[in-house]
């Protein structure tokens, strides 16, 4: 069965551009299905039926995979199984009828507005980083940005006199999104001033730079938002998505619609930006406990 796996996942690599990281996934997948044959007596992959893989979900579940990862095992051996009948190996696809577990609905972390508000307003240094830093932290919040089309962002596809951005999503699918004041403010001060000194007069095309004139990295955004968080005295462990949840989440909060929160985000689908409206049941849920006249109190002594 080894020898099988690796032509699958050599088809798959060169028709189809799996990643690296998902082949390495989809191996380790497929060797979880070949133990548990092995277990069962089975070396003839063309043997396998539906009950087989029935019985090899369930030992799955035992085992505490999460509906996640099991999906992503599930998806890996339906493949596995079409290649199989393509090369005449296994006569039927005993994965037809198989349901995909649901995988757990996991709320986004966000930022609180006062939290977003001291990482935006941190006292810079003076130095041109500084200046920097603000404008791709503000940026971030104002538009929802991806970090990768945060470092990305190239000069053609910023319009401070209109007041937008273009980004470039998945897909290589472009998007408009509005800038607000303070992020136009911020990016005019660093354009101006803090990016011709860091490009020292190298040509770049890409809006943010690092002190040597390259584009600046996702690694190295990620270390001056934590850099700028622990300045701000924000204690939670933070990355640029949450500040992607937090633009999303904020906007919901003060009226916004879904659709308009859609396509600012670049979701494809709908159901992808529906997630904040659970951020935001539970936030009300939460207020509402709190704060409802007529919730169960416990009564002090003395009080009848």
């Amino acid at each position: 069965m080894d020898d099988l796996i690796d032509r699958y996942l050599a088809e798959l690599r060169v028709e189809g551009g799996l990643a690296r990281n998902t082949q390495g996934a989809y191996r380790r997948d497929l060797q979880k299905l070949q133990d548990f044959l092995a277990l069962k007596h089975i070396r003839d992959p063309g043997l396998v039926t539906r009950r087989t893989l029935s019985e090899f979900l369930a030992h799955l579940k035992r085992a505490n995979l999460s509906p996640a990862s099991t999906a992503r095992c599930l998806a890996a051996i339906r493949g596995f199984f079409r290649f199989l009948c393509r090369e005449r190996i296994a006569h039927e696809n005993p994965t037809l009828s198989l349901s995909t577990p649901r995988p757990w609905v996991r709320l986004p972390r966000v930022l609180t507005q006062s939290e977003v508000l001291r990482l935006l307003e941190c006292p810079p240094k003076g130095r041109p980083e500084d200046v920097r830093d603000a404008a791709m932290v503000e940026l971030l919040y104002a538009t929802g940005l991806r970090v990768s089309e945060l470092v990305n962002v190239e000069l053609s596809q910023l319009n401070l006199a209109v007041g937008y951005v273009l980004a470039s999503g998945k897909g290589a699918k472009q998007r408009v999104v509005p800038l607000g004041d303070a992020a136009r403010k911020k990016m005019d001060a660093y354009l101006e001033t803090a990016r011709g000194a860091l490009v020292k007069g190298r040509e770049s095309r890409h809006v943010f730079v690092s002190r040597r004139g390259g584009k600046l990295t996702r690694q190295g955004f990620w270390k001056l938002l934590r850099a700028r968080a622990r300045a701000a005295g924000i204690a939670k462990p933070i990355s640029p998505h949450m500040l992607r949840h937090s633009f999303a989440t904020h906007l919901l909060d003060h009226g916004a619609d879904l659709r308009s929160v859609q396509a600012m985000l670049g979701h494809a689908r709908i159901t992808t930006t529906q997630i904040y409206t659970h951020v935001e049941r539970a936030r009300l849920k939460r207020l509402h406990a709190e704060l409802f006249p007529r919730k169960e109190r416990r009564r002090t002594k003395g009080e009848r």
